[in-house]
Formats: structure tokens, sequence, C-alpha cells
């Protein structure tokens, strides 16, 4: 038996199936697995940026945030709990980088926790340097910049221009300053981000925009500037693979140009989340049942898009493949139209659609009931945008690092969601 699982186009992890049917027994399906050896190469492919900082709303969990620290990258929090799940992770905001707090607006109690831990603000709004600079002097800031365009692969995940709610305006930015100045806090450095996937123009446009609103003769010396996020990865065989050299090297020359306008040398972080980590993840799961209606053919797994949304959220691909209920890779197998959907009562769940919501079709292999689907790359945005809709369980996650896995996370039980609710 061929050992290796998948299409060979998709085999990003070396997971043999001898390994997926042992974690099936152990665990049961559904679950989501992840591959360390991935993450760790994506890391090197970006070690020529000063600090890259992960983006941890992509995948929250704790364990994955301990390999990211010991691995030498630092961490991005966007809410209380990922300031939480970065402190058990061992990330210390004593160290002035360790922790980025990134939004654009303060809950009371984040606000509460940020100037008690002294954690570097990312700064969103004018209203933010109100309610920090009253309360917390000296503390360290960035200000994260809209440019007034934006760019992205959906228009949910544009990040700028008038249409989205991040950042301070750039007309704004001489206001920020003087509030800054105004309230005695340490800017640090200047934030762009206008979206995801990489569109080399717009990276340039965004290049220039960062040296338009920073060479200013109001600017306070800063010390970092942050490229964002949102690198691609390629989910189909036909996407293009990120240049991460070109990538570095336009920010590199931006760099040197306000090096030299501060006459002090200028770093430069950038803040992956989906690079990372999302083609270390696979999520598995079991054909349940087969309808055929006219002449559609409905594979029904047990997964809904309670546990992946992407596809229901922004008509997202992922590739499919199957193993047989006897263990068989059946990539090579005859493949034919298929609607792949979950159990959950609404219409909508269903992970063959386009991002208009139009029904669309996989090509996959002749499964029978007891099969098993493998959904490719969703190690970001999957389990981390899970909920308990329909009252179902999180499902167990699975971390393999030097040929060992281990349980980071267990399936959770239905009496936890009740007991929460038995006040």
């Amino acid at each position: 038996m061929n050992t290796k699982i998948f299409d060979k186009n998709f085999n990003k992890n070396n997971i043999s199936i001898k390994t997926i049917l042992s974690l099936i027994k152990e665990y049961n399906t559904p679950f989501w697995l992840y591959c360390a050896e991935n993450i760790k190469n994506k890391i090197l492919q970006l070690k020529k940026f000063d600090i890259i900082r992960f983006a941890q709303k992509s995948c929250s969990n704790i364990n994955i945030l301990k390999l990211m620290r010991y691995e030498g990258v630092k961490v991005d929090a966007i809410s209380l709990g990922e300031i939480e799940r970065a402190l058990i992770a061992g990330y210390n905001p004593k160290n002035i980088n360790d922790i980025v707090f990134t939004s654009d607006v303060f809950e009371k109690h984040t606000l509460k926790r940020i100037i008690s831990l002294n954690i570097t603000v990312n700064i969103g709004s004018i209203d933010m340097l109100h309610q920090l600079g009253k309360i917390s002097k000296n503390h360290n800031i960035w200000l994260r910049i809209n440019p007034g365009f934006g760019n992205g692969y959906n228009k949910k995940t544009n990040t700028g221009g008038e249409n989205s709610k991040h950042g301070i305006w750039y007309e704004d930015l001489k206001k920020s300053v003087f509030l800054i100045k105004k309230y005695n806090l340490n800017l640090i450095g200047i934030h762009m981000h206008i979206g995801s996937g990489v569109n080399y123009k717009h990276l340039q446009k965004v290049c220039d925009s960062m040296l338009l609103n920073v060479l200013q003769p109001y600017m306070p010396k800063i010390d970092i500037i942050s490229a964002g996020g949102g690198l691609p990865i390629p989910y189909k065989k036909t996407d293009s693979i990120v240049d991460t050299n070109h990538y570095f090297n336009l920010w590199d020359k931006t760099r040197n140009i306000l090096s030299n306008f501060f006459k002090k040398n200028i770093k430069i972080e950038i803040e992956p989340g989906r690079f990372l980590v999302a083609e270390s993840g696979i999520l598995i799961c079991q054909v349940c049942a087969i309808k055929i209606i006219k002449n559609k053919r409905f594979v029904l797994v047990n997964i809904g898009f309670n546990d992946l949304i992407r596809p229901v959220m922004y008509g997202s691909y992922h590739y499919i493949s199957a193993i047989s209920s006897k263990g068989r890779d059946m990539s090579n197998d005859y493949k034919i139209k298929t609607i792949i959907a979950g159990p959950l009562c609404e219409s909508g769940d269903i992970f063959t659609q386009l991002e208009n919501g139009e029904i669309n079709f996989f090509m996959l292999p002749k499964v029978n009931i007891y099969d098993y689907l493998i959904f490719h790359d969703t190690g970001a945005y999957g389990s981390s945008m899970s909920s308990n809709y329909n009252s179902r369980p999180l499902i167990p996650e699975i971390l393999i690092e030097n040929n060992i896995p281990k349980l980071i996370r267990r399936r959770q039980k239905i009496e936890e969601l009740i007991n929460l609710e038995l006040c």
C-alpha cells in the first residue's frame, strides 16, 4: 500500500495513511491535524525580516503558540483572551516586542490588563489614544495607519480604504502625533496593512504610502515599521507561490529610506498568520450519507461549517482527498462531480460553494459511507473560527512533531456546553 497520503501536489506534510488511520482509531473523527515541521519551514522562509510576529487569530492553540515562541516568533493579540493565551504560552510582556495588542477599540477589562502588564499597543483609532494616554503615560505604542486604499482576495479580507473599519485614516496622522506628544506616549513604530493576498503592485503602493506618511517633519523617530501580514498560500494547484525574497526586498528599500531620514536603524516586522500555519493543517472527517438528487451527488460528512466556516463565509477553496474505510488511498481513482456538505440544519452548510453562495462541484473519487475525507490547508482560520452552532462540541486538535503525535486539545464534551448555562 502507498504509505504517502493524498495527491502528491498536496502531500505537504509527509504524513502517512498508517499514521492517519492510527489517529482515527484512537481519537475517532473528526479532528484537526498539524505538522510542526511545516510550520518551522515557513518560519525559515521569513528569517530575513528582523521580527516575525504571528497573527495568532489564525490558529490560537496554546501549543502552537509555544512552538512559535521556541522558534523565536513574536505574537500578536487582538483580545483579552489572546493576551492570556500568549502569557500561558510563555510570552513575556516585559520584553517590549514579545506581545503587541492590535485593535481599533479598548474594552474595559482588556485595557486594565494591558496597563497592568505594560503591553505594547498597536493603536487603530483616535479614541484609543485618548483612552490610553489619559491613564498610562509613556506607554509603548504603534500606530496602525489606513492608507486610503485596500486589497484582498475577498472583500471581507480587505483591511484598507474608506470601507474598512481598520486603522487610523491617513489624513488623521498629524492629529495622532499631536495626541501622542500631548499624552507623552512612546511611539515605537508604524503599521500598515491593506488586506490578505499579495499583489506586488499593491505592495509597492503600500511601501510608497508608508514613505509618504512617515517622511514628515512632525513624525517622531520610530524604531520599526510593520509590513503587516496576509501572505497567501497555494490552495489550488494553479495558485502561484509568494516570492518572500521579493516581498522582503520591497520593504527593505523602504526601510533604508526611512533609516536615512531618521538617521537611525529601522527594523522591519512582518505579521503573518495564514502563511505560517495554513499548509501545516488538515481536517479529517468521515462520510455519513450519500444522496442523489436529480443529477447531483451529495456526500454528507460529520463536520459542518461550525467546524470549518471559510467555504461558507468566503467561498474559499480547500483541496479534498479521500481514503477508503479499509485504508486505501483513493487519490488515483476515477473522479466524479460531487457536492460535499455537512450535517447542520442550514442549506448553506456546503463546503463546495463559490463566493456568492452558488453551489459548486468538486471532482472527488466515488466514495462510500464510512470512507474518510481530508480537507487540506486548514491550519489557518479553521479551528480558530470554529463555533458551537447546533450545540456541536469543538473537535480535537493533534500536533505531529518529530513524527510523534500529541493531543493538543481534547474533544469538548456536551456537558461542558450545558454547564455554562446552569448558573
